[in-house]
């Protein structure tokens, strides 16, 4: 692999884990009724553990109330305990073939929870982030080693101060979107 190869699969994989942590966070109540809340559950359906996105449609008829339709009626039960179990401090109510669940707004003290798992999520994502970067760096340092690459240590270093340009632009996005999160969360 040569240096702009290494480069793009840095930035590749940068992009990945920059998506993956605001997938993750877009699963993080902050008082409004939002779908991305329980897509992500996982429902033991037939043996199977599968996303609740895949057997149920999800709506938002009013801003504080998510609804939950089955595609499987008999699966309503199932489905209901699934999201008792996942702990998003939720209360789904069965309404027929519907399951109804109301999204109150947090408390201070569950706002400051959020708020602190939230943190927790940065940093694991900053380390990925830096771990992506680890990586492409020992992928140059091989590369230069490599007499039949004929890359310089000066290109080396180039290529190096590109990767600690990419991590830093990734790290300042996942600072970003943080930032507009908690502010989300203390506003409610």
């Amino acid at each position: 692999m040569d240096v702009a190869g290494i480069l793009r699969e840095c930035r590749e994989q940068m992009d990945k884990s920059l998506e993956y942590f605001r997938m993750e966070l877009r699963g993080i109540r902050t008082g409004r009724a939002t779908t991305a809340l329980i897509d992500y559950v996982k429902v033991d359906y037939y043996g199977s553990p599968t996303e609740l996105r895949e057997l149920a449609s999800i709506s938002v008829p009013e801003p504080t109330l998510l609804l939950v339709k089955p595609f499987d009626p008999t699966s309503t039960a199932t489905i209901v305990k699934a999201l008792e179990t996942a702990e998003l401090g939720l209360n789904p109510q069965a309404d027929g073939n519907a399951i109804r669940i109301n999204v109150p707004a947090p408390s201070a003290e569950r706002r400051q929870q959020l708020v602190s798992q939230i943190r927790k999520m940065t940093e694991d994502g900053r380390v990925a982030i830096r771990n992506e970067r680890r990586e492409a760096n020992r992928h140059i340092d091989k590369l230069s080693k490599d007499k039949s690459s004929h890359l310089s240590e000066d290109g080396a270093k180039d290529a190096k101060d590109e990767v600690e340009k990419l991590t830093k632009k990734h790290i300042e996005q996942i600072e970003q979107t943080v930032g507009k999160k908690v502010a989300e969360i203390e506003a409610n």
